[in-house]
């Protein structure tokens, strides 16, 4: 029997599966929803979509009036905004995060004066949506033949600096064949690496996995991008076949095989994916078998049973240890009361009647006595596993609650399977405290079931990196200079404090969180305190995020501005004493110098002799010089002011 293997990252990615869950979360809702276009590459999907109620539309003129309008994870240019936006329908974005961010890039560099280059389809609606940001300065090649052409022809005395972005799901391989295209070190052309990870780490699997086998089948739709470059990649190692469901297997005239490798396009759904391994794995399809055998196939006619094989049974007879069940063959089967439940409290009329039809798992065969003992309890806990199975295949979030800290690890059970999570996948930095989980409701994926044992690994740290995967590249896609965001300080160093925006983190510099100097930012805020900070800087390329949190109605200059003035007399305190005189603050963030010459009305030789740090001190502010934050205040003056008045009164 032919080997079937499943590449691991086959089917949906992040963005199709986001933009088909908003388009079913809709229709359970009974919303009228048209797409602008099919949602995904599929037809099975968008069929079903189709009888669930949603409408296909090929321009915004087509929307009804209450109808919301979904774009779909290729996105759209700028000019289908406008039309929604005029039109006045309801719109859900299922554009994928990637995808946007190809759209900022090309719109901020369009803005900046580069001419654009984009590795792709011209005719791929995702292509089409990030031309419709580049304002007409664009030129999109379809690989590096192309691109060396525009080289080699128009760079020369092109005279404008240039930006080179790729589609999502782009050939890797003809893109770092394009990279070597590109002229090394040259100042005006940026390179940006926007191929989807999902799209390179799916492709990447794809050729291992063609290298090592006979045959690949590739899944997915006939007019799928991405699904059409897998396509590409496993021909160059094996006889590859694309189709689009498992129905079209029997069309094929597949050779004998003993390894069968199978992947599958961002849009297939994983039950697609499913059924063509099952089909290949049950070996149904290989054309060129044996002749017929009428002998075997006759033997093949009569009803086998195995130990632990699962079978349908009638029940016949129902009593209070047992149920009595008709298989079809020449065998009795029963399945006593364990076996029907592990709930001491029930007894077999609880769980069976006579007459119905109920799914069993083969215990023990006696062939000699004409019996089988079976169980129920066994399939239900199989019904179970098989829910894992479907949510690893699937990357379903599952969701329990831990029970149980043990070696290097976490277990907490789900549908009857117990789930173990490493201790590296529990979301805690190193050496944490497992006991903190203990009872806590968590969010998990499952990464690996073992057959045998029924057991799965989980990881909750997956979701968490998820989720903030999905954040940031929100973030980024929304985030702009002088935006305001609460954030929760996640931790303190000596030269600032970094702040979670939620899901990404940005820094705040010491010289930022407070008006007055300070020497350590624990002096102003502590971890886990609340901020409302402002974007001071962004740098999208290094991933950074400068932060704000001084105000400017804060700034003690715009303080002491708005109260004092040249002449009045203020109380203030020594803060510290130089050869040449005192400073004195006056409020707090304001100090004021008294010159060794303004001290007194006499010669001070020594400013130690008259002041210490800390006394309090009346003066008087003599000059404010804003521009250099410098402000002389006297003591003297006072005393002057002192005779003058002694001297009027005589």
């Amino acid at each position: 029997m032919s080997k079937v293997v499943v590449a691991d990252s086959a089917g949906f990615c992040f963005g199709v599966d986001r933009a088909v869950k908003m388009v079913y979360s809709e229709l359970e809702n009974n919303t009228r929803v048209a797409t602008l276009g099919p949602i995904i590459h599929n037809q099975d999907v968008v069929n079903d979509m189709k009888n669930k109620g949603a409408r296909i539309i090929e321009s915004v003129d087509e929307l009804e009036a209450d109808e919301t309008v979904v774009i779909r994870s290729h996105g759209v240019g700028r000019d289908v905004y406008e039309a929604i936006g005029a039109k006045g329908n309801r719109m859900l974005d299922a554009t994928c995060p990637f995808v946007s961010r190809i759209h900022k890039i090309v719109a901020e560099k369009t803005k900046e004066g580069y001419f654009i280059l984009i590795a792709g389809d011209k005719d791929h609606p995702e292509v089409q949506g990030i031309v419709g940001h580049c304002d007409e300065n664009y030129l999109v090649f379809k690989d590096n033949f192309e691109l060396k052409d525009f080289f080699e022809k128009n760079y020369k005395n092109f005279g404008k600096k240039l930006a080179i972005v790729a589609q999502t799901t782009y050939n890797i391989v003809v893109w770092d064949d394009c990279l070597n295209v590109i002229p090394k070190d040259d100042p005006n052309i940026v390179i940006f690496d926007t191929i989807c990870n999902a799209t390179d780490t799916r492709q990447s699997d794809a050729a291992e996995l063609a290298k090592n086998s006979d045959i690949m089948l590739v899944v997915g739709g006939r007019h799928s991008s991405n699904t059409v470059k897998l396509y590409e990649v496993c021909s160059r190692y094996c006889q590859t076949y694309h189709i689009e469901n498992s129905d079209e297997l029997r069309t094929l005239m597949l050779p004998n095989a003993d390894r069968i490798g199978i992947t599958a396009g961002a849009s297939t759904p994983a039950y697609i994916i499913k059924e063509v391994q099952t089909k290949m794995a049950e070996n149904e399809i290989l054309a060129n078998q044996d002749d017929f055998d009428f002998a075997t196939a006759l033997d093949e006619s009569f009803k086998k049973i195995h130990t632990g094989e699962k079978v349908k049974a009638t029940v016949e007879a129902v009593n209070n240890t047992e149920a009595v069940v008709s298989l079809g063959t020449k065998h009795t089967g029963y399945v006593a009361l364990d076996e029907l439940t592990d709930d001491p409290s029930k007894k077999p009329a609880d769980i069976v009647s006579v007459g119905d039809e109920i799914e069993l798992i083969v215990i023990k065969v006696n062939d000699a006595e004409g019996t089988v003992a079976l169980s129920k309890r066994k399939v239900d806990e199989q019904a179970g596993y098989e829910k894992i199975v479907k949510a690893k295949e699937e990357g379903t979030v599952l969701e329990g609650t831990i029970q149980h800290v043990v070696n290097k690890g976490v277990t907490l059970t789900v549908y009857g399977v117990r789930i173990f999570i490493p201790a590296s996948l529990t979301g805690l930095p190193r050496g944490g405290d497992l006991e903190q989980l203990l009872k806590k409701k968590v969010e998990f994926v499952v990464i690996e079931v073992t057959e045998g044992r029924k057991r799965a690994v989980g990881s909750i740290k997956a979701v968490q990196d998820a989720k903030k995967a999905e954040a940031q590249a929100k973030f980024w896609d929304t985030a702009e200079v002088g935006a305001t965001y609460t954030g929760k300080v996640k931790s303190l160093t000596s030269f600032g404090a970094f702040v979670d925006l939620g899901g990404i983190d940005g820094m705040v510099h010491i010289s930022e969180l407070s008006w007055k100097r300070i020497k350590h930012p624990s002096e102003v805020v502590n971890v886990g305190d609340t901020l409302e900070v402002y974007i001071k800087d962004l740098n999208r390329e290094e991933n950074r995020i400068s932060l704000g949190y001084k105000k400017s109605e804060d700034n003690p200059w715009e303080v002491f501005k708005s109260q004092y003035n040249v002449g009045d007399v203020v109380k203030a305190t020594i803060v510290s004493i130089t050869s040449f005189g005192a400073f004195a603050q006056i409020i707090d963030g304001v100090d004021g110098l008294i010159h060794i010459s303004q001290i007194a009305d006499r010669k001070v030789e020594n400013v130690k002799d008259v002041l210490a740090v800390g006394d309090e001190v009346d003066v008087k502010i003599i000059d404010i010089d804003y521009d250099s934050k410098r402000i002389s205040i006297s003591m003297r003056a006072l005393l002057e002011d002192s005779d003058d008045d002694a001297e009027d009164a005589e």
